[in-house]
């Protein structure tokens, strides 16, 4: 597993903390994509950064 792969497991048992609702990951940009809350986290050195306050707006794109 290289830095930037989040573990298989982890994706399973995340939720957004915003609706707990579920999250798409998207790969290729290493975010995590909450359409329920509209809003996408970043996830660095593969470690998701679940703060509503350093999301982005899924509007942003």
């Amino acid at each position: 597993m290289t830095a930037t792969n989040i573990d298989p497991k982890l994706l399973q048992i995340l939720v957004c903390p915003v609706t707990k609702g579920p999250l798409e990951y998207d790969k290729e940009k290493q975010e995590l994509i909450s359409k329920q809350a509209g809003l996408v986290f970043s996830v660095r050195d593969g470690i998701p950064i679940m703060l509503p306050d350093e999301a982005r707006k899924l509007d942003d794109v």
